[in-house]
């Protein structure tokens, strides 16, 4: 039993498919199939059922597969220790991030990480929180960016930074002509909101009081995009609540409508998340220095509310 062969079992697993397990593998399908099969033969029995499509696992594979992934993730451990132990700050690093924090972020540190850390090969993937969640478990993600408190068991949070709720709010909507808002002003069926799965969404529908599963009026929308908020406000259909950093790509005229909140703002607590087992932590350490200190300048608030992105 080889290293090599846990991970061929773990890529045929992952994809339910021999061809694309081998081509994500680097190496030909006929090498990852006999090493797979040599790996049946030594332990007398079968991990896939190769007659179903796609591929099945067996009952005895879920539980090789299970072991297989605590074994390949530990080795692959080892490299860590010794980079850790040499201070070295490099190697590949893959980083999940919320698409509500993706845009504004990213632009914000993305260079200024690469010219100081130039070894660090950065693989970025946007996802969604149950996703990079998952992710993280199954050690396809290092670390993540997140709102938070997730109150995961396995995971670390460290805050980066907090990020006040802004309304935005049309001169003509019933609250255009307050100068600044309380969560109390908000009715939940007046506010447009992002698509379902979002965990701004779902941090604006714990700041209006409503339940997660609440019916929208009128009509459901299915967007992820802030942009697309701001413009159907602006046609009269509501108002809306954005994060701060998207405030700041505003034109002027749509500055106009942007409304703070009285202190304590609602704000929502953005983190880097991590599997408490993780141990690059220098290059974690790194990001984490180089985005609080890019995002420092740009939020002055501190007296805010963290609203949290899970459902009370």
């Amino acid at each position: 039993m080889t290293i090599t062969q846990l991970q061929y079992v773990l890529a045929v697993a992952e994809y339910k498919n021999f061809t694309l397990a081998a081509q994500k593998s680097f190496v030909t399908q006929p090498t990852l199939s006999m090493q797979v099969q040599k790996l049946e033969d030594e332990l007398n029995v079968l991990i896939f059922d190769r007659s179903k499509k796609p591929i099945g696992i067996t009952e005895v594979g879920k539980k090789i597969i299970a072991q297989a992934k605590n074994i390949v993730n530990e080795a692959g451990r080892i490299k860590d220790i010794v980079d850790q132990e040499k201070g070295f700050i490099g190697g590949d690093f893959t980083l999940g991030i919320i698409p509500t924090v993706m845009p504004t972020l990213l632009p914000m540190f993305l260079k200024t990480f690469i010219n100081k850390y130039p070894k660090v090969n950065l693989i970025i993937k946007e996802q969604g929180t149950e996703s990079m969640i998952r992710n993280i478990h199954d050690g396809h993600l290092d670390a993540a960016i997140a709102a938070t408190p997730l109150e995961i068991e396995y995971i670390k949070e460290r805050p980066l930074y907090y990020e006040p709720f802004v309304g935005y709010v049309p001169k003509s909507h019933r609250l255009g002509n307050i100068d600044k808002l309380n969560p109390a002003d908000l009715e939940i069926n007046d506010v447009l909101l992002l698509q379902d799965g979002h965990c701004f969404r779902d941090g604006v529908i714990n700041l209006c009081k409503a339940p997660k599963n609440f019916h929208e009026d009128h009509f459901q929308l299915q967007s992820g995009s802030f942009e697309t908020m701001v413009n159907l406000a602006n046609e009269g259909l509501g108002m809306t609540l954005l994060p701060f950093l998207n405030t700041l790509e505003l034109d002027i005229e749509k500055r106009k409508n942007l409304k703070h909140f009285n202190e304590p703002s609602p704000a929502r607590e953005v983190s880097l998340i991590y599997h408490k087992n993780e141990l690059k932590i220098q290059i974690i350490e790194a990001l984490k220095d180089v985005i609080s200190s890019v995002v420092r300048g740009a939020i002055a608030f501190q007296d805010v509310k963290i609203i949290s992105p899970l459902s009370k």
